[in-house]
């Protein structure tokens, strides 16, 4: 169980770190799914599923109508995507 928990809080970490480093909303909303996910995952692993199940129903809703907008407004025919330099350096950086 020590494992799981450690794996989610290393995975809730990268997934905050994917939001932070990419400046495409197009990709940045890939690394904030992956943070509610393993989230809500963590919170089952303690015991409160019910809570968890809300919260990632409201966090889920909410993250589909910033994602909505947030394409609305910048819509990028060439997005920058997670493997290119400014990315990489940007994401070592805040490593």
């Amino acid at each position: 169980m020590t494992y799981l928990v450690l794996l989610l809080g290393v995975c809730f970490v990268l997934g905050g770190l994917a939001v932070a480093s990419n400046p495409s909303p197009y990709y940045g909303v890939v690394g904030l799914v992956l943070a509610s996910v393993v989230g809500c995952g963590w919170l089952v692993s303690l015991g409160v599923s019910f809570v968890a199940l809300v919260l990632f129903m409201v966090y889920l809703g909410g993250m589909l109508v910033v994602f909505v907008y947030s394409v609305a407004l910048a819509a990028d025919p060439f997005p920058v995507g997670w493997g290119e330099w400014p990315v990489v350096v940007y994401g070592v950086g805040l490593v």
